[in-house]
């Protein structure tokens, strides 16, 4: 895809994001997108849910699969404004996610490359792509204006 589709893709997941804070959950947002169409989008909704892994990833890949009839996502790009943790990025590469782009990078539980990379491992039968730091700025920015408010 096209830098420019990534970033209007992005603005639409940090809409997610946005939404998830107002909502009182940690502002993460999430747009899964096939054939330059949105297929599915949501926000971290972990407490409102009580769902330990209902992060914006996990939602958004739930939303697709039901809509889709299928478990498997073949050709789709995830749109996350936060790096996936292991547990996102583990249920990207079994959904099958082509490619994964994020915003902000997670020196603390960032599966795509900044603890561990699971994308990167050649034994995993399916490769996913990531790319990260689109709109990282915005991301981030929007992460730290909501723990501030929390201190």
């Amino acid at each position: 895809m096209s830098a420019e589709l990534d970033h209007q893709f992005m603005q639409e997941a940090l809409e997610q994001a946005k939404l998830a804070g107002l909502a009182g959950e940690v502002p993460v947002g999430a747009v899964l997108v096939r054939d330059e169409q949105i297929i599915a989008r949501s926000f971290n909704a972990p407490i409102a849910n009580h769902d330990p892994s209902a992060h914006a990833e996990m939602l958004a890949l739930r939303a697709a699969a039901t809509q889709e009839q299928n478990y498997r996502l073949p050709g789709s790009t995830m749109y996350v404004t936060l790096e996936p943790c292991a547990m996102c990025a583990g249920a990207m590469l079994h959904a099958r996610i082509e490619r994964v782009v994020f915003g902000a990078p997670d020196p603390k539980t960032g599966a795509a490359g900044s603890v561990i990379d699971l994308f990167s491992i050649k034994q995993i039968n399916h490769q996913t792509l990531s790319e990260g730091g689109i709109m990282r700025e915005e991301c981030g920015q929007l992460l730290r204006d909501f723990f501030k408010e929390r201190r």
